[in-house]
């Protein structure tokens, strides 16, 4: 048998299978907590979903939070996620 040293690096070449509907977890960072939790009951609404902050940049610039909340299919889940990251209050939304 011939293993080879240098293993190329991972590459996934297969969609994530997920199973619809579950629990997602959206981290939404910005520089605002009030303006971020706005942002996420404008987008995702109010109703079945938790917010729990996450982090503040030491020098309290960015705060980030955990957004979960029960998606029923990959286009709600996609459509949250590029609502979320296009939204004026939101940096970054991972």
């Amino acid at each position: 048998m011939n293993i080879d040293p240098f293993p190329k690096p991972f590459s996934c070449k297969e969609k994530a299978s997920i199973k619809y509907p579950c629990s997602w977890l959206y981290k939404v960072i910005g520089l605002n907590e009030d303006a971020l939790r706005k942002a996420i009951h404008t987008v995702i609404g109010k109703n079945n979903l938790i917010i729990t902050k996450s982090h503040t940049s030491s020098g309290g610039k960015y705060c980030s939070l955990n957004v979960e909340v029960v998606v029923e299919d990959e286009e709600s889940r996609m459509g949250n996620y590029s609502n979320l990251k296009n939204h004026a209050a939101v940096k970054v939304v991972l």
